[in-house]
């Protein structure tokens, strides 16, 4: 699982990766200000191509990039 984690934050827009589901997803959290959606499709794509090159698994492995913007105001 450790490598999973590992080969997402290879990549430079990656805030934290965690491997979850005993192996079977890896949810990567990227810098919003650094990726827009279409690059976020983009990157899931390069890290599930990786992960397919470097790593044996049996099944399929999902990767996810959530990109997430909030914004606040205030009512005074």
């Amino acid at each position: 699982m450790q490598q999973l984690e590992t080969i997402a934050r290879e990549f430079e827009s990656v805030e934290q990766a965690y491997a979850i589901q005993a192996g079977r997803e890896v949810r990567v959290i990227v810098e919003t200000d650094k990726i827009d959606d279409s690059q976020a499709r983009e990157l899931a794509r390069e890290i599930a191509k990786n992960v397919q090159m470097k790593v044996e698994f049996p099944g399929q492995i999902k990767v996810t990039v959530i990109r997430e913007y909030r914004a606040y105001d205030y009512a005074t």
